[in-house]
């Protein structure tokens, strides 16, 4: 008997696939491998392509209607073959991720697959955005593959381990969970739901670009007439800075000391890094820092840095917990990043904080520092303790290093602050040096890649 597209087509959509409607624009969603199966039986995941605000996106979703999602080599073969269509034609990925785990009735094929998975996702990886969407289970091998992205969204009753809690030794009190993945770094935006989550991804599709050719921005956003003021830190600079309602915030329960987020800056997308109220930088707001500017230097988002921390955190704790590992890694972030760098000193950079964060001789393309600015190679206490020696007057001593020596105006003058700026002129500041460094272009050394600290 014949078999035709009707026959075949007649089952309802799973929610895989209704996951996937929601998040293309109305009718554009284009499933491919439909009829792709292991033994004649459909395989746990829905794959094709559609239009994000017009913009081509390629998409997979792991269907739990069918063998709970289990990735076997058919799976791996419809996602393998978006993968290789996102890398062909430049367009952004999005995995849903919601499975068992693998079919474990394929046996060592499922390893096979799973290998399939990872390589295309890493050859992928700083050539077209990855978002990872996990909303259900994602466990063991998938897990790892979930946090290839680029982001990782994960829903609030999400669960996301690499060893199933329940077999741990220590039975460590939320394991798995979403508010765990979030708190250690490995989910960067948390979701009530799966419309938020998709909702989430569609906004981050708006500002990034579709590949590492393309420059990110565009028209959707509104100008931001909120007035930027000295006392604004974190997130409250950022949003006050950026275009009307396009900030994102990156890994918030992660790293608290420091904010990363991504919007749109006169229609143009930048990544934004802001460290709040002179706090010191822990091990974990130096690998959030870093990952973020990595992320931003792959597809040639200019980084903006308010710098506002005394320093790195100091204690046999600390450095037990990798502070001094971590710093490094962030100093080489900054480092070796060739997309625009500019830097905004909003208060105290001491140290190696300025070094690794504002300092034009590491690369910072341009330094702005705010009028009340104290730009120091360490704290005025401590500089007029070195200096002066201990004694009543070091308080007094300390104020007018800082005033004197230390100020912004005087580290302008040695070449170690381009521009001094009033809060209220940061946001044309920015405006101006983003559109100036719109065309860099840097000649590095012949070599595979930085040999990053981890």
């Amino acid at each position: 008997m014949k078999k035709t597209i009707a026959e075949m087509e007649q089952t309802a959509a799973s929610e895989a696939a209704n996951k996937l409607i929601s998040l293309f624009d109305e009718d554009s969603f284009v499933e491919l491998g439909k009829f792709v199966g292991a033994n004649g039986e459909k395989t746990g995941v829905v794959s094709g392509y559609g239009y994000v605000d017009g913009a081509v996106v390629y998409a997979y979703a792991q269907d739990t209607s069918v063998n709970a999602g289990a990735v076997n080599t058919a799976a791996a073969l419809k996602i393998k073959k978006v993968y290789e269509l996102a890398l062909k034609n430049g367009a952004p990925v999005i995995g849903i991720f919601d499975s068992k785990g693998g079919d474990i009735k394929e046996g060592m094929k499922t390893l096979g697959a799973y290998g399939e998975i990872a390589k295309m996702s890493a050859a992928l990886s700083g050539a077209v955005p990855q978002i990872a969407v996990v909303d259900g289970l994602c466990a063991g091998t998938a897990a790892m593959i979930a946090c290839m992205a680029d982001v990782v969204i994960m829903t609030e009753k999400s669960e996301l381990f690499m060893t199933a809690p329940f077999t741990a030794d220590d039975k460590t009190a939320g394991a798995g969970t979403a508010e765990n993945a979030a708190k250690s770094g490995v989910a960067a935006i948390l979701a009530k739901d799966s419309d938020e989550a998709i909702a989430k991804a569609k906004q981050l599709l708006s500002v990034l670009p579709a590949n590492n050719l393309e420059t990110a921005g565009n028209d959707y956003y509104m100008e931001n007439d909120a007035a930027v003021s000295a006392d604004l830190k974190g997130i409250e600079l950022i949003s006050s800075v950026a275009d009307k309602e396009s900030v994102i915030e990156l890994y918030k329960q992660f790293g608290t000391s420091a904010v990363t987020a991504i919007g749109s800056l006169n229609w143009r997308t930048a990544g934004f890094v802001a460290t709040n109220n002179g706090a010191k930088l822990t091990a974990d707001d130096s690998a959030k820092i870093a990952r973020f500017v990595t992320l931003c230097d792959a597809y040639s988002i200019p980084v903006v840095t308010f710098v506002d921390s005394e320093g790195f955190e100091k204690s046999s704790a600390a450095e037990l917990a990798g502070s001094i590992r971590d710093s490094a890694k962030l100093a080489q972030a900054y480092a070796s990043a060739t997309t625009a760098k500019i830097a905004v000193v909003t208060g105290k950079a001491y140290g190696s904080a300025y070094v690794a964060l504002a300092s034009t001789a590491a690369g910072s393309d341009f330094t702005f520092a705010w009028e009340g600015a104290v730009i120091a190679p360490t704290t005025p206490e401590a500089a007029v303790v070195f200096l002066n020696g201990v004694s009543e007057d070091n308080a007094k001593q300390a104020q007018e290093y800082a005033d004197n020596e230390a100020d912004a105006f005087t580290a302008a003058a040695n070449g170690y602050v381009d521009r001094v700026i009033t809060a209220e002129d940061t946001k044309s500041a920015l405006t101006s040096a983003i559109e100036a460094t719109s065309s860099k272009r840097v000649v590095t050394p012949a070599k595979k890649h930085v040999n990053f600290v981890y």
